[in-house]
């Protein structure tokens, strides 16, 4: 955790020049970025942490020590996005992932067209699972190979924050400080 912020530390809180699209907006009616003459409500980082699990756990204590959290906001900042790769795509796993979601999409088919017969309900249901996986692995198989090899692995993405800050409003950041200190201070063993 780093040391708490002074109120000109905060990036938010100065006014956004336009972009290519205009000027960024709140929503309106919000009353937590909005103020009764509708300019938005100043902000202070009091601390950053380097997990999500450390903020949450100041904002838990914020919480258990009666401090309005409904002031508070975790933001995530320098944002980098993770991709995972979690092993080898080749025809065959592309045509084994395409007969799971073919079954799926066959059994609703299949499930949609039992609801308008009297018997044998249950043939429907396994044709339309059939068919899906058959169809769902052809599918599957003939777009792995359009690709060319140009992408024989599977992965999978997740956006990661390098930090994360805790901020409240500004009329609350002194308050939130004190606390944030003491949790700390307790933390160290001193209390």
């Amino acid at each position: 955790m780093s040391v708490p912020a002074t109120p000109g530390d905060n990036p938010m809180s100065t006014n956004i020049p336009a972009g290519p699209a205009g000027t960024p907006t709140t929503p309106a009616g919000d009353a937590r970025v909005a103020g009764a003459a509708g300019r938005a409500i100043p902000t202070v980082s009091i601390a950053t942490f380097p997990d999500y699990e450390s903020a949450q756990r100041a904002v838990d204590y914020l919480s258990d020590n009666r401090f309005p959290v409904e002031r508070t906001a975790i933001i995530g900042t320098d944002l980098r996005l993770v991709e995972n790769v979690i092993g080898r795509m080749t025809v065959g796993r592309a045509a084994l992932a395409g007969v799971a979601t073919g079954a799926w999409f066959g059994l609703l088919i299949g499930l949609l067209l039992s609801l308008f017969t009297t018997s044998a309900w249950w043939g429907i249901l396994l044709a339309g699972l059939l068919i899906g996986a058959a169809w769902g692995a052809v599918f599957g198989a003939i777009a792995h190979a359009m690709t060319g090899g140009r992408r024989d692995f599977a992965s999978r993405s997740m956006l990661q924050a390098g930090q994360y800050a805790v901020t409240v409003d500004a009329e609350y950041a002194d308050q939130a400080r004190q606390l944030i200190t003491r949790m700390n201070w307790q933390a160290s063993g001193a209390g």
